[in-house]
């Protein structure tokens, strides 16, 4: 049974101006997560700190904001994605300005770990991508999924290099108070996203949220899904974290890494969009395989190849074209597999995997290079994660679930 027809009582914006609204949205939010790195080395110069301390709040961050994407998900598809998108945006916009203040890891850990991660649980692309499977015809939705991702990572692009600027300019402090302001614009974005009050026709059957978990969770692509999206997470978390420092760690000027960060983003504005291009034309399992395939290359030329900026940034290129292109894909087939209804959560509960393993990435980062006084293990094992979630991808099956016909009274 079809799961994919178009939806009745959409909203009366434009596809357009809904696909605008959620790109912009995803770009502002992604923006200063995805600058988080560059905070590292003078917070914990300003406070004395080790790399442990900083990593284990941005660690708790990736997992908080894991934790909360399923249940943000499951309330936007409940009661609407306006009203999560603005509780979000609040709380992500009072961590950023409270992390600016934050003179203890406690206050560290709940600024930046706590509200910034339940924040980007309800305002970030993942939220909009749920609106986007709901608002637009199914003929947009692979486009629109890649575009949504992009726009992220044109924030990526744009922020990293910004807040590099701002930090030597104003200081950190100053520069993640900046952050937290701009946030506030999400706002008024959020409102052609509405989702409330949409019939559900079209969307998948009459089920309650438990029977949806249910029915995907003894579900094997989904399962395998879900596991291979871990990946994804390590790897993404550690690099935004730590590749700043490690670049300043092998000698190389503070610049390289705001703009390794910034050319990351960039490409990936291409990936992104390419891989939702193609999500509508080949097997989305292969696209997934070799993505992660790739980025295993990738960071093992980067590890061989001697430290240099041109090295930095052709490998901020490389892996920018991988980055989060693993999200059209994963998505498209999430509204293959159950339909549109609880796409958002069903999402969310892939994200999670993805954050428990951003949650490892960074804080294993962090806890190694103190023990050892390199990145090298985090490396080699993100490589080795890379190949196993190629492998677990293949033999995903992409069809809609099957499901016994109503009978009738």
């Amino acid at each position: 049974m079809s799961q994919s027809s178009p939806v009745p009582h959409r909203r009366s914006y434009a596809p357009e101006l809904i696909l605008v609204a959620g790109c912009l949205i995803g770009l502002l939010t992604f923006g200063p997560r995805s600058a988080v790195g560059l905070f590292q080395i003078p917070m914990s110069a300003e406070h004395g700190w080790g790399r442990e301390v900083f990593s284990f709040s941005i660690a708790i961050q990736n997992l908080v904001w894991g934790i909360g994407q399923p249940f943000a998900g499951a309330l936007a598809d409940r009661f609407g994605t306006v009203r999560v998108l603005c509780v979000g945006v609040i709380l992500y916009a009072a961590g950023q300005i409270l992390m600016a203040h934050a003179a203890t890891p406690g206050a560290l850990t709940l600024s930046a770990g706590m509200l910034i991660g339940f924040g980007l649980a309800g305002c970030s692309f993942n939220i909009v991508l749920g609106a986007f499977g709901k608002l637009l015809p199914e003929s947009m939705r692979g486009i629109a999924f890649g575009a949504g991702t992009a726009a992220g990572s044109f924030g990526q692009f744009l922020f990293p290099p910004i807040g590099s600027a701002l930090i030597d300019t104003f200081g950190w402090n100053q520069t993640a108070m900046i952050f937290g302001l701009v946030l506030l614009m999400v706002l008024p974005l959020s409102i052609p996203l509405s989702t409330r009050g949409l019939g559900r026709a079209g969307m998948g059957p009459a089920q309650s949220i438990p029977q949806a978990l249910s029915e995907a969770f003894r579900h094997p692509s989904y399962v395998l899904l879900v596991i291979g999206f871990f990946t994804c997470g390590f790897q993404l978390a550690f690099i935004t974290a730590h590749m700043p420092a490690y670049l300043r760690d092998v000698g190389l000027p503070a610049w390289v890494g705001g703009w390794t960060l910034a050319v990351i983003g960039l490409s990936n504005a291409v990936g992104s969009l390419t891989a939702g291009y193609l999500s509508s034309r080949m097997p989305k399992r292969w696209i997934l395989a070799g993505i992660y395939f790739g980025r295993s290359l990738a960071v093992l030329i980067f590890l061989l190849l001697p430290p240099s900026p041109a090295s930095a940034l052709f490998f901020g290129v490389f892996i920018g074209l991988l980055w989060l292109s693993t999200v059209p894909p994963t998505s498209s087939l999430v509204a293959l597999m159950f339909g549109t209804r609880y796409l958002a959560m069903l999402f969310g509960f892939a994200f999670f995997s993805h954050q428990l393993g951003g949650f490892l990435g960074v804080y294993l980062g962090g806890v190694l290079y103190e023990k050892t006084g390199s990145y090298v293990v985090v490396w080699w094992l993100s490589i080795a994660l890379g190949i196993a979630s190629a492998v677990i991808n293949l033999p995903i099956k992409e069809k809609a679930v099957e499901r016994a016909e109503p009978q009738a009274a």
